[in-house]
This record gives C-alpha cells, structure tokens and sequence, in this order.
C-alpha cells in the first residue's frame, strides 16, 4: 500500500456533466459586474487577481465571500467512475489539486490534518476508511484555503519552502520542527507529517492535471528534488516521478515535455483520445506496474 502516491488534477472532473471552469470565471464576472474583462493569455492567478482587485473597487467585496462562492459552485462536481477506478488502485495515499471531495467519494472523512490550517495546505489531509487525501490547494470545507491568486500561489510556496529548506515554527508539538531535507539527510524523524514528504519517498504517479506553469508551487518542489538529486548527489532521493499525458499534447506541449524530465520526471504517453477510456488506460497501467513488482 505504501509503495506509490498519485497526484490527481482537476481534468477528471471533466468527465462529470456539469460546470466547468471557463463556465465558472463567466459566471464570477457576471455576478461581481466586470464582463467587460478579457481573459486572453493571462495566467488564471493573475486573471483572479485582476477580478478581485476590480470587484473590490466596484463594491468592496469580501475575499471570503468570493471565495465561497467559488467553493459553493465546484462542490456540485458529482463523482465519476474515474473517481472510483482511482480509489481502486493499491495505494494509501492519494494527493489532489482539487478542492471538492469528489475522489473521497461518499464515505465519511475526517480532517486528521497534524496542523489547522486555515489558509495554506502542507498539512492538509482528510482520511477516510482505507485512504489519505490531502488537498494541497485548499477544500471546499474551508473556503479562505481555496488556491487561486497570485498572492495566495506565493504565500504556499514560502511555507512549502520552510517546510523543506529551513524548518517550521508551528506550536504543535506533534510536527517536526527540523527541515525535511535536513532529516531525509540524517534519515531522522520521517514519519509522514505533510504531502511534500511523499515527493522524497515514494513513487509519484501524476494523472489529470496540466501542470501549467503558474503551478509555481509544484515546478518550484519538482526543481528542488530535481537539483539536490543531481547537483548536491543526494542518494536517498530513489523515487519515481511520472508523468502522463496523451499523445497530442506530448507533442503539442514539447516545452512542458523538456522541462518534466529536465526535472526527472518520466513522462508516459496514452495513445486515447476519449477522456474516459484515457484515464482507465492509466489507472491499469498503474495497476499493472505494481502488481507486478508485488510478485517479484
């Protein structure tokens, strides 16, 4: 069970009938009266800060309130068969950009999180009965986590980093205070406290998400394992990175493509183009690799 994670995104949603994001910025934009906004090339965080900021001076609106909204309209997201394949696979732990609770499913969950966090999301998880979730960009249960600007993007990156690098300050007497980089070193203290730990020990399998390069947070954590596995030759970095993608956009998107195994990460390509069919594709690959190596 604790061989490999997943990193789920936000494109197996898209299987379920129902909102999508473009639908939800239109929507934002009518309901806060700034249409006349062009969404064009701009990044989604900073396009969410050119909304806010406008909104605010229309009609001081209340971070929080927007935020709720927001919340309120992915969680109609209904669950899928995907959702349901994924829980299938041999693993404890399955990580997610997403903010609703579609991959739980309908079992109960509770928030087991080591630290409340009412913002940011290191520590996020919720467990159900046989698997870890953590949210790494904020739930719909607490809507100021929610991910989306420029501003709430840099302040996750600067506790991700402390995390890492420089160690953390939390009250709590039940976190590790000493870097993790520091203590995957010293192979010291390593019980599994925050997602991040995962990138450093065990094999990650990332599905359903674009990973644009906004995502400073996860291309900042991909470079750093990426440099102290090959530039400082640290050698208790064993694990795999995979990525998967289909094959349009392995050839649509060679620059992502460059720069993922620039970054070590393996990168496996799905000849599919039907969405649903793609993602059982993956979720048997997955399946396949370790059952394999369990009868090694």
């Amino acid at each position: 069970m604790n061989k490999f994670s997943l990193l789920v995104g936000n494109d197996i949603n898209n299987i379920s009938p129902g909102i999508s994001w473009s639908d939800l910025l239109a929507n934002i934009k009518t309901k806060y009266h700034v249409t006349a906004l062009e969404n064009g090339q701009k990044p989604f965080p900073m396009l969410y800060e050119e909304i806010f900021l406008n909104a605010i001076k229309i009609q001081h609106l209340n971070e929080k309130e927007l935020k709720t909204y927001i919340s309120e309209s992915v969680s109609k997201i209904k669950q899928n068969e995907i959702h349901q394949l994924i829980r299938t696979l041999p693993t404890q732990n399955i990580i997610t950009t997403n903010y609703e609770f579609s991959l739980e499913g309908l079992t109960s969950r509770k928030n087991t999180s080591l630290v409340r966090e009412t913002t940011y999301s290191v520590f996020r998880r919720y467990e159900t009965a046989d698997k870890t979730f953590w949210h790494i960009h904020g739930d719909c249960d607490s809507p100021g986590s929610i991910n989306l600007g420029y501003e709430h993007y840099c302040g996750q990156l600067q506790k991700m980093r402390d995390y890492v690098v420089n160690g953390t300050n939390y009250t709590s007497e039940t976190v590790y205070k000493a870097a993790l980089i520091k203590r995957l070193k010293q192979q010291k203290d390593l019980q599994l406290q925050s997602w991040i730990d995962l990138f450093f020990t065990q094999d990650i399998h990332i599905l359903g998400l674009s990973l644009d390069f906004v995502e400073i947070d996860l291309w900042w954590l991909l470079t750093y394992r990426a440099r102290n596995k090959f530039y400082k030759k640290s050698n208790f970095i064993q694990n795999q990175l995979f990525f998967y993608t289909t094959k349009k956009w392995f050839q649509i998107a060679v620059d992502k493509m460059q720069l993922l195994k620039a970054n070590d990460v393996e990168i496996i390509v799905i000849n599919e183009s039907d969405k649903t069919k793609y993602y059982k594709k993956i979720v048997k690959k997955i399946s396949e690799r370790y059952q394999l190596s369990s009868n090694k």
